[in-house]
């Protein structure tokens, strides 16, 4: 298995999407747990794995091209990485990484 970039860390990730997931809203953190969980799995190839590590740690840094901490904007640029590498490894975000998400977001966003 690839092992992450440096400037990404699994418990970071998890640390954000916890503390502003409802801030983030429902299409960010959805995009962030397909890419998580496409990484995650064995069949997922290096090429795309490392686009999805670069783009989650895009998501986990502190610093961004425009700040998480404004309303409403804080998160476009996020929404742009995290789809732009949901783009490019559509065929790897199968039935079983979509469900897992689809968990995830449960908890978090309760129908």
């Amino acid at each position: 298995m690839l092992p992450p970039p440096d400037d990404y860390s699994e418990a970071e990730f998890w640390t954000k999407l916890a503390r502003f997931a409802r801030v983030a809203g429902r299409n960010v953190v959805e995009k962030a747990l397909w890419l998580y969980y496409a990484a995650e799995s064995p069949a997922t190839p290096k090429w795309a794995k490392v686009t999805v590590y670069g783009s989650l740690a895009y998501f986990i840094l502190p610093v961004d091209l425009v700040p998480d901490l404004l309303p409403v904007a804080g998160y476009t640029d996020d929404l742009a990485v995290l789809g732009a590498a949901v783009g490019a490894i559509a065929f790897q975000i199968d039935a079983n990484v979509r469900a897992q998400a689809a968990m995830t977001l449960e908890r978090w966003f309760p129908a």
